[in-house]
């Protein structure tokens, strides 16, 4: 039996783990789908992972995050990193991999077969916004991908939850936009690592970084931590500052090493995940019990025949 006959998960596997890319797009589709294959997939494939360096990309829309992200990606191939990419769009149940938005600047690097792009709509799958994604990061990993980058889309608490798996998180912000005062509202600010002042040609780019600057000097004096986030001006559109921004991300991974901080970032973005899978994948159980019951339970409900806090104990029993 060819390599190409071999449907079976443990032949997808073993071509994933050979670095095949067609192996890969399927896994990632498995994923996608909640394919019954997908948890022994992840299974084989994990131990096999914990060596990429992982970056999160996240920030308002259009400030440029996949035109810097292009740049970088041209900067890790020419030092020979196969890099990966997972492009979440929130607002999209399945993606099926096509290119949203303005990620069409990633378009590129979609023929180099050094670089493999997924963008992912994760509303609503099992184990959060960051299910997929994450599990899709894990995937690149394990096919042989250097550097893994997470981007997502706005800097909601959903977008917050897929940048805070990496080991890096990039804010990116742009000048004249008010953006480091929404993030801040966000909670954002909190968990970047990297700031990030595209378009820096703009004539108010000196003024948003120290806006930021001032933002991060407030919150280290209650807070001091040892490492305080620099912030680095580019032009995703020259690619001016994208080195800068690269040694910079080299610059926190080397911090992380020391001291076993790497470890005890992952052991807590690890712990999250877990939970967030368990949770929704209570949740889901939980929906499904309750589509079953829907019309007589709810209805006691409405009647006062029954509290909503029984009816909850209920739908726990029969789970």
């Amino acid at each position: 039996m060819g390599v190409e006959e071999r449907t079976g998960s443990a032949g997808l596997v073993e071509r994933l783990l050979s670095g095949d890319r067609r192996a890969l797009a399927r896994v990632i589709s498995k994923i996608e789908r909640e394919d019954e294959e997908t948890a022994g997939i992840i299974a084989e494939i994990y131990p096999e992972t914990g060596r990429a360096l992982t970056v999160g990309f996240t920030g308002p829309p259009g400030v440029g995050k996949s035109s810097v992200i292009a740049k970088l990606i041209e900067l890790y191939r020419q030092v020979e990193k196969r890099v990966g990419v997972v492009s979440v769009d929130p607002s999209s149940p399945f993606s099926k991999g096509a290119i949203l938005g303005d990620r069409i600047r990633l378009s590129d690097h979609f023929l180099d077969p050094g670089v493999f792009i997924r963008s992912m709509g994760s509303r609503g799958h099992l184990g959060g916004l960051a299910g997929g994604s994450r599990l899709a990061g894990v995937a690149m990993e394990a096919g042989g991908c250097d550097v893994v980058i997470y981007e997502t889309v706005g800097v909601g608490q959903g977008e917050v939850e897929v940048a805070s798996a990496a080991d890096t998180v990039v804010l990116c912000l742009q000048p004249g936009t008010g953006d480091s005062v929404q993030a801040l509202k966000a909670g954002v600010m909190e968990i970047a690592d990297v700031f990030c002042i595209n378009k820096a040609d703009n004539p108010q780019a000196k003024y948003a970084a120290s806006e930021v600057r001032s933002i991060l000097e407030i919150g280290h004096e209650l807070d001091p931590d040892p490492w305080f986030p620099p912030i680095v001006m580019t032009r995703g559109d020259t690619g001016e500052g994208v080195q800068e921004l690269k040694d910079t991300i080299a610059k926190h991974r080397q911090f992380l090493e020391e001291d076993d901080r790497l470890g005890k970032r992952r052991r807590a973005a690890l712990r999250d995940f877990v939970i967030s899978w368990a949770t929704n994948r209570l949740e889901k159980e939980m929906h499904e019990i309750l589509n079953r019951e829907d019309a007589e339970l709810v209805e006691k409900v409405y009647n006062r025949e029954l509290d909503p806090i029984s009816a909850s104990e209920i739908i726990f029993e029969d789970g």
